[in-house]
């Protein structure tokens, strides 16, 4: 199954939800723009695209069943829900595990073990910033805590304006 194959599929499964499609979209495209601009080999890029597109999945369900979509709940529900949405594509189980991994640690910002997560975590910082309007000075807090890739660093600098 292509990226664009499954972009379809997760925003079938969005029911219409705007928010959530504009969302998953902007974070895939942030993602992949940094993954390529980093360099990260094909398997890598595939598996942090698939994480972006995916990394929400939990939302709807959690928002049903919680009332919200706190990212603590999205990270216990997400890896269930996206082994089964990965299911019937052609990934290997090690891919889908990994995508699983990614979807359930993307609101946790330490013990970062790839840079797929490293990246998945700086693209969903950039659009909840972009989405929360949050300040100059909490954009450039979270940078110097938790980014650590040039691409990244940059985009938020441009996007931003710091």
């Amino acid at each position: 199954m292509t990226i664009s194959q499954i972009m379809e599929k997760m925003i079938s499964c969005s029911n219409g939800n705007i928010h959530d499609i504009e969302h998953l979209t902007h974070v895939w495209t942030y993602a992949k723009t940094i993954g390529e601009l980093e360099g990260l080999d094909r398997e890598t890029q595939f598996i942090l695209e698939v994480s972006a597109i995916t990394h929400d999945i939990a939302c709807p369900l959690c928002r049903e069943k919680y009332g919200s979509a706190s990212g603590k709940r999205q990270e216990e529900e997400g890896p269930a829900l996206v082994r089964a949405f990965l299911a019937d594509t052609d990934m290997t189980p090690a891919q889908i595990e990994r995508v699983a991994y990614l979807v359930g640690h993307h609101h946790t910002l330490h013990d970062i073990d790839g840079l797929d997560y490293q990246i998945l975590i700086e693209a969903d910082y950039i659009v909840n910033a972009c989405e929360g309007r949050y300040d100059k000075e909490t954009v450039r807090a979270f940078m110097e805590k938790f980014m650590r890739t040039g691409s990244g660093r940059r985009l938020a600098r441009a996007v931003f304006q710091i």
